[in-house]
């Protein structure tokens, strides 16, 4: 995996929030996807990992921000929602933990607007003072990879063109998305094997 991503660990996110201003919305779901490189040196899905959260003290919520996502009330104790530092430090274990099976020195958001997603994980790890092993700004953003290797950048349809299914009523949830945003991600990237590289003179 080092080899393949110039010491990266890819890491497939979603995240589910009440706006879009990771300064003062609030984050109420990460679902994230480890990767794995199989014996014939593809990528592969792993484990799917998933929290709901609770909004954090004097978080703005917006309620159109709730009905795209299909939620009521983030706060409704079937949600079984834990705290920012609870559900961030839950998740970062196994991120933590595969960087040190596989020798990689730090984990690389990928995402479908990706850099949407590493702002709220950014803004919630530092509100709980927890360092994040994601790189400060790099990503691997399927919008563009999915644009470039399918001519389109709306996750459903790169899906669909991309051979995989779609299902509407499961879309928008973090771990649907997610998931589906890992498979495109694999199927990408195995069909651009790496390059050898040349030979020093």
């Amino acid at each position: 995996m080092k080899d393949r991503f110039r010491g990266f660990l890819p890491v497939v996110v979603d995240v589910e929030t009440a706006g879009f201003n990771c300064e003062t919305d609030a984050l109420l779901e990460i679902a994230i996807v480890m990767l794995q490189m199989n014996a014939a040196g593809h990528l592969v899905k792993g484990s799917t990992f998933d929290k709901n959260i609770l909004p954090f003290k004097g978080a703005n919520i917006e309620q159109g921000a709730l009905k795209f996502i299909g939620m009521e009330d983030p706060f409704h104790p079937f949600r079984e929602a834990i705290s920012e530092k609870e559900a961030l430090t839950a998740l970062f274990k196994p991120i933590n933990h595969q960087l040190k099976v596989t020798g990689c020195t730090r984990a690389i958001l990928v995402g479908h607007n990706a850099f949407f997603d590493l702002g709220f994980i950014k803004k919630a790890a530092e509100r709980c003072r927890i360092k994040s092993p994601f790189h400060e700004f790099s990503t691997f953003d399927t919008v563009s990879l999915a644009g470039l290797a399918y001519g389109e950048t709306v996750l459903a349809k790169a899906a669909i063109e991309a051979g995989m299914e779609w299902d509407n009523n499961q879309a928008h949830s973090a771990v649907y998305d997610t998931e589906q945003t890992a498979d495109l991600f694999c199927k990408i990237v195995n069909s651009w094997p790496l390059a050898p590289k040349t030979p020093a003179c």
